[in-house]
């Protein structure tokens, strides 16, 4: 019945082919889409040369550290999902560093923090994105460093336009990289001024990176070793040789002054960086409408989409309008109970016992359903008790009825390849972005600052904890349709991600629109949860609505109680997905243009 539907709005021509402001890309051999042309081209070439999805993906995400800096850097981290045609399945890539061994709670405090801030060292977990790439490229890839990097060096090497918002980026930081953060004033304050559009953006000390990497891997293959030991040297110069020891040297000796006063080195040391890998897990999944919904674990906020999925499949969504106040209303309150639990139970599993079973039970979902009023919406936090539904587990802490909130937080891209064998990759990567930390001398990246997204406090599920994975917002999404590959999707967004892939979702599955659409249709965002980044301000009962949303929709709304938030036309989340049409054989890439970059290409 999807599959028709969907197909039916392609058939209505001319319309339907062509949204309302990008064409909907179809090839029929692979299919790239991310936030920048040149990285879509990076992974729409190695997928000419005979690479599958996941080399085309390693390689498209590698080109967005360099012309998406101002979003994403190799500093940061890269939650990746896959679907391997061959093995029929999907992996879930955990691309998430821990926290330094020495990062305590107490040592915050002494510090004088009491939140962690969202700049300089203190924030800086292992980055984590060259391993979990290498790892993804080793384990499900066929071709080497050298080939998924060889794009990365050039763009690096000679250059990319600098575009808007890239140059907004670097003004606004502009005065703090030349007064304290000399290394990143000589990459994007070069003389004293910050480059114009279409100026070429040179980064020199990256492009030498990325080379020392291919360099390792050549190294390995000359003394003998097969691909796997290549790309294994590589990882290995990264996390426990040369430039693992820079990364630490550089942060454990310069000063940072962060957003709450605290001037500090980093934490980091040789030993993180050396015991840290990668890994693949097995991925949180629900079904819904008989769709297959695949996110990573529980040290993401990706299962929310899940639950949240479970608790709307008890309203027949299909049998209301399109962005009617009676469906937003519904979305608004199905997403605070799914918020409610991610704010209690989601951490990282090596650290808590995260009820997973029980928090993403259809009966669990059908106890939180009971909770929704339909006329007017909630104004507190709720997390529910899956526990009943959650045999054998005991709760972290006593589970309490509502979470306090502190009353009234850019980063992220996205990366989406599907191959013509019927591979999938989906990541999301965030992180390491140029305002967050000074750039590491000689080496043209930066340290990500996640670790911010920690509690400290002592009954929460996310507290700091040496060695442990902070929460993370980043969650990319992948689902099946009768066992074959249907749609990935993903978004930037911080706390809206799992917001906007719902309502993008939803727009597919309840209302027909084909992925181009389903993107670019008016969506919501809510803010009753405590924000992941600092400084952690919550506004309940507001709804942010972009103001193409229908005017009687949103005063609706405004009248059942909701606090209206206008947003900019086009403000909520830069969309990118991938739909396959397996029975046809097309595949079919989508690109927001909400920050008028994301791009998708085919052939």
């Amino acid at each position: 019945m999807l599959n028709v539907r969907f197909l039916l709005v392609l058939l209505a021509l001319p319309a339907a082919l062509f949204a309302e402001t990008r064409p909907l890309i179809m090839g029929q051999n692979g299919v790239v889409v991310s936030g920048h042309h040149l990285a879509s081209d990076a992974g729409l070439d190695i997928l000419k040369k005979g690479g599958n999805a996941v080399d085309a993906g390693v390689a498209t995400v590698f080109a967005q550290a360099v012309t998406e800096f101002d979003r994403f850097g190799i500093g940061g981290e890269v939650p990746i999902l896959i679907y391997l045609a061959g093995q029929k399945k999907v992996v879930a890539i955990n691309g998430h560093g821990p926290a330094p061994q020495k990062a305590t709670i107490a040592l915050m405090k002494q510090k004088g923090a009491s939140d962690i801030p969202g700049d300089c060292f203190l924030p800086a977990v292992v980055p984590a994105v060259v391993d979990s790439l290498l790892l993804s490229l080793d384990e499900y890839g066929k071709l080497s460093v050298a080939d998924v990097l060889e794009a990365s060096i050039r763009i690096a090497d000679t250059g990319f336009g600098v575009y808007e918002p890239y140059r907004s980026r670097v003004q606004a930081e502009a005065a703090r990289f030349t007064a304290e953060w000399p290394t990143s004033a000589a990459v994007f304050v070069p003389g004293g001024r910050v480059l114009g559009v279409g100026e070429l953006m040179v980064q020199k000390d990256m492009a030498r990176t990325f080379r020392r990497l291919v360099e390792a891997e050549a190294k390995a293959l000359a003394a003998g070793g097969n691909r796997s030991a290549g790309i294994q040297a590589a990882r290995d110069l990264f996390y426990r040789g040369d430039i693992a020891r820079e990364i630490v040297d550089f942060q454990a000796n310069f000063e940072c002054t962060d957003a709450v006063g605290v001037t500090s080195t980093g934490l980091l040391t040789v030993d993180d960086f050396a015991n840290y890998r990668a890994r693949i897990e097995e991925p949180a999944h629900t079904s819904y409408r008989g769709v297959d919904v695949y996110k990573v674990g529980f040290w993401s906020q990706g299962p929310v989409l899940l639950q949240t999925l479970n608790i709307l499949e008890g309203f027949d969504l299909a049998g209301m309008k399109h962005n009617s106040s009676e469906y937003l209303h519904l979305l608004a309150e199905a997403m605070k109970l799914g918020y409610a639990d991610r704010e209690w139970y989601y951490a990282d599993p090596d650290f808590v016992g995260v009820p997973e079973e029980g928090l993403l039970s259809k009966a669990y979902a059908a106890e939180r359903r009971k909770l929704i009023n339909r006329e007017e919406p909630s104004l507190t936090l709720r997390p529910g008790n899956p526990y009943p539904f959650q045999p054998k587990q005991q709760a972290h802490a006593p589970i309490p009825s509502e979470i306090e909130l502190r009353p009234d937080a850019p980063g992220t891209t996205g990366t989406r390849v599907a191959d013509a064998d019927g591979n999938v990759f989906s990541a999301t990567p965030s992180g390491g972005w140029m305002t967050s930390s000074p750039i590491v001398a000689g080496l043209g990246f930066v340290l990500g600052t996640r670790g911010q997204s920690f509690w400290l406090d002592e009954d929460r599920a996310n507290k700091l904890e040496p060695g442990k994975r902070p929460r993370t917002t980043l969650t990319p999404s992948l689902a099946l349709k009768d066992g074959k590959p249907f749609l990935a999707w993903g978004t930037p967004g911080g706390d809206v991600q799992d917001q906007a892939n719902l309502q993008v979702l939803l727009n597919i599955v309840e209302f027909g629109m084909n992925p181009q659409e389903a993107i670019e249709a008016p969506l919501i965002q809510i803010f009753d949860f405590p924000p992941s980044f600092f400084p952690r301000r919550v506004s309940p009962g507001s709804v942010a609505v972009e103001t193409r949303l229908p005017v009687e929709s949103a005063r609706e709304l405004e009248e059942m109680g909701h606090k209206i938030r206008p947003a900019g036309e086009w403000s909520i989340g830069d969309t990118t997905a991938v739909f396959v049409d397996s029975e046809r054989g097309v595949m079919y890439g989508a690109a927001g243009p909400r920050r008028n970059k994301s791009y998708a290409v085919a052939y």
